[in-house]
């Protein structure tokens, strides 16, 4: 059953208009929210009720709500139907008698029992059943009752969004669930947030790092932060620039199947990377793409390129789209929706962006760009909004559903992907496309969640073993 929808004018009952019997009732079903949002208010973090693992060894075998959750629908009742609006509640005697699961369908009802004229006092029978109709809350409340009748609407409650960056991080740890660890060569991880980064993603399962830098200096910052080394393989290098090409040597010769940058510059690492003879470029363009899961967008969406190529020409911008595309189906988005944003929604030859946003939507057309949707351009509001989009009368399989933003330029992309991580509490990842091996290309300012994030798409790549990482580059 859904949850009912609530009278909008609340009006009370007086102490002289109620009689014995009388009764008011309610009915609501526990939802995952509820119980979250009862875990913040209240403090109360009670794993049988937030830990759906621990849950599931505990004696319910499953995720229950808070008991005072089902005593607030008591209150509910009491304070907005019978008495209603200015009851105060003196006392409440109740007995928790089952369990409630999520998607329990409660039934609230409450019955007056005694009157207490001296005082204006009156005791209600208070039952929660549910959809089985078993009782799982009984007992009783006292309240003193209003004197005089109080009408008035229903105050309007603000729209909460529920952000759960653990559960939202859990959720993409499961895709490299029973996949076995990626041999990941971490260069230079010489400062404790890549270092910690790398030991936190081998923990988690997913990569056996190989830990590329002047052995000294790690070994340093390991035991100034308490990070145990011992069952990691180190290979040590005099400093960065050397860390960078042997990591990329260690990936050529077959010994690491991944990179991870650690605390050198990008420009360090990706030097060695698209070295002609010695790096690991393909037939394609390399470029980044961010993921991000935001709270309030209903699927992950990627961004392409934040990171890397400054102001892509069309060909290159061709590689970038076709790399996303690429790496959207192996994250299980078999077509991908590609929107090619510029500031407005129409083609400008005042503005390139647009210019360019219509050939590549004709290249797809000639299957020059392949496996995805596209559309361009597109404004943001119209590519993530289908409001906005039919406001604009925008039609099409893209427009407000995109799966891949594809930005102007370098400049764009990276301020918008830092928006949505840091205003929008976007869950944020990133991975370099097109090389032989997937690239974590980290950031000072990362969290230890974003890079183990990163480090699944890196594993999920290796392990999907995409052609573009097999074809030496000739141009």
């Amino acid at each position: 059953m859904a949850r009912e929808t609530l009278p909008q004018i609340l009006e009370s009952r007086t102490y002289d208009d109620i009689a014995l019997g009388d009764s008011a009732e309610l009915t609501r079903t526990l939802r995952p929210e509820d119980i979250q949002l009862f875990a913040v208010m209240s403090g109360d973090a009670n794993a049988g009720a937030v830990d759906p693992e621990f849950a599931q060894s505990g004696l319910f075998r499953d995720v229950v709500a808070h008991g005072m959750w089902s005593a607030s629908l008591i209150s509910t009742v009491l304070g907005t139907q019978l008495p209603g609006p200015g009851t105060l509640l003196l006392e409440h005697s109740l007995r928790f008698l089952r369990p409630v699961s999520l998607g329990d369908t409660i039934h609230i009802v409450v019955t007056a029992r005694e009157k207490f004229a001296h005082n204006r006092h009156i005791v209600f029978d208070c039952e929660c059943r549910n959809q089985e109709g078993q009782s799982v809350v009984s007992g009783s409340a006292e309240v003193l009752a209003p004197t005089q009748k109080y009408r008035t609407r229903r105050a309007a409650l603000p729209e909460v969004t529920i952000s759960d960056r653990y559960a939202r991080l859990q959720t993409l740890l499961a895709r490299a669930s029973g996949l076995p660890p990626v041999d990941m060569a971490v260069v230079h991880p010489c400062d404790a947030e890549s270092l910690a980064g790398a030991l936190a993603a081998a923990e988690a399962g997913l990569i056996t790092p190989i830990l590329v830098g002047p052995a000294a200096k790690i070994r340093a910052v390991a035991a100034e932060n308490a990070l145990d080394l011992a069952a990691h393989r180190l290979v040590d290098v005099p400093h960065s620039h050397a860390a960078a090409a042997m990591a990329v040597s260690l990936t050529r010769n077959g010994d690491a199947a991944a990179l991870m940058k650690g605390s050198l510059h990008t420009d360090e690492l990706m030097a060695e990377v698209v070295a002609r003879s010695s790096g690991l470029r393909t037939e394609r363009r390399i470029s980044h793409v961010f993921v991000m899961d935001v709270p309030t967008y209903p699927r992950p969406i990627l961004i392409t390129d934040a990171a890397v190529n400054i102001a892509p020409s069309l060909a290159e911008k061709r590689d970038i789209i076709q790399n996303a595309i690429d790496f959207a189906q192996i994250i299980g988005v078999p077509t991908p929706k590609v929107a090619i944003l510029s500031a407005v929604e129409t083609v400008n030859p005042s503005l390139p962006s647009t210019l360019d946003a219509a050939a590549l939507c004709k290249m797809a057309d000639r299957r020059q760009i392949t496996g995805g949707l596209l559309d361009g351009p597109l404004a943001f509001d119209n590519a993530v909004s289908l409001v906005a989009a039919k406001s604009k009368g925008i039609h099409s399989a893209v427009a407000g559903q995109a799966d891949i933003l594809v930005v102007p330029d370098l400049e764009s992309g990276n301020m918008l992907a830092k928006q949505l991580e840091y205003l929008a509490n976007a869950l944020t990842a990133g991975i370099v496309l097109g090389a032989r091996v997937p690239i974590v290309l980290t950031s000072r300012a990362d969290t230890c969640e974003t890079r183990i994030a990163s480090c699944v798409l890196a594993v999920l790549i290796a392990h999907a073993n995409p052609p573009a990482n097999h074809t030496e580059n000739t141009r």
